[in-house]
């Protein structure tokens, strides 16, 4: 049998097989996820081979969920995807094994201390969305986003790691894991905003009921026109000044992590947030279709996290706070 992924990750260099599967996963994220694929770009190699095989394997659970399978169909496939989770937990994945995302996640989580069951409560996330769950509450809503996108924060620090420096106490230090969850929530309510027509065409709605009812939005966005009397702009601010919340907590991460984590963390976030701003500045835009930043702000935003200018604002507003 050949030598198990956890049993070469920790003893050498990835063999063949093994960078092959990485290159599978980041070939994936290139193509799939814009966004992230920008801002992983600015890790060193092993970190971003690791985010990249975190998002192939996500990747996966999202598409089932997604897919046009049958509800028990997607059910069947979802539990299979949390047994091979279970295998990769396990140590049981050869570096041989048919499945190239299976045997980058194997040998990222040897190489970093990856907290996998985050990928379980993505599994879990999905499940609600099989099942056409609703939210009637901002509570409500935030519990699914911890599992489809707070648990990535969680499984992405994992692989950046803290770097204790900046004035930075064990409390804070250990706080970090709660704010990498908390811009995973930013993350994605940003995204929910930006995909309110795209997932009303998909049967879903994800906005809280309670905020649909309080700006006349209940009947949903399946038109690019809301019905008289719909504020859908206020809806939209309403959820925006939440989003901004959320980052404000969320960015507290940043002076905990090392340069070329913090850059990718910062260079992720900012793309959302200027996304936010844009949203927040012509609500009616996302009933059009996807709204998006051009190449050139994308790089501006990468140099801005590269710099570091982000991580030390964050550190001078907390080290005032602390005053």
């Amino acid at each position: 049998m050949s030598p198990t992924v956890e049993g070469s990750a920790h003893t050498s260099a990835p063999s063949a097989a093994v960078l092959a599967a990485y290159s599978y996963c980041e070939a994936v994220t290139g193509s799939q996820a814009r966004n992230f694929a920008y801002g992983i770009r600015l890790l060193p190699s092993d970190k971003r081979q690791a985010m990249s095989a975190l998002y192939a394997f996500s990747r996966r659970v999202d598409d089932i969920g997604d897919g046009m399978l049958a509800p028990e169909a997607k059910f069947a496939r979802l539990e299979e995807t949390r047994t091979l989770l279970g295998r990769i937990r396990a140590e049981e994945i050869d570096e041989d094994d048919t499945d190239p995302v299976a045997v980058a996640l194997a040998h990222a989580a040897g190489r970093f201390p990856i907290p996998l069951g985050g990928l379980d409560e993505l599994i879990d996330g999905v499940l609600m969305d099989v099942r056409g769950q609703t939210y009637e509450t901002w509570d409500d809503l935030k519990a699914y986003c911890r599992c489809v996108a707070g648990a990535i924060g969680r499984l992405s620090l994992g692989v950046f790691g803290t770097a204790n420096g900046g004035g930075l106490g064990a409390a804070d230090t250990a706080r970090a894991d709660e704010y990498a969850d908390t811009l995973g929530l930013a993350l994605q309510l940003t995204n929910i905003l930006r995909d309110v027509r795209e997932d009303a065409g998909n049967g879903r709605t994800y906005l809280p009921a309670e905020d649909l009812a309080k700006f006349g939005c209940s009947d949903g966005f399946g038109s690019d026109r809301m019905p008289a009397g719909a504020d859908f702009a206020g809806l939209v601010h309403h959820e925006v000044r939440r989003a901004r919340a959320l980052f404000v907590e969320g960015y507290r991460l940043l002076p905990m992590l090392d340069r070329r984590s913090g850059a990718c963390v910062a260079a992720m976030a900012g793309i959302y947030r200027r996304l936010l701003d844009r949203i927040e500045r012509e609500p009616e835009a996302v009933l059009r279709g996807r709204v998006s930043l051009p190449p050139h702000e994308k790089a501006y935003v990468a140099v801005r996290g590269l710099s570091g200018l982000d991580a030390r604002t964050i550190s001078r507003q907390s080290t005032r706070r602390r005053a």
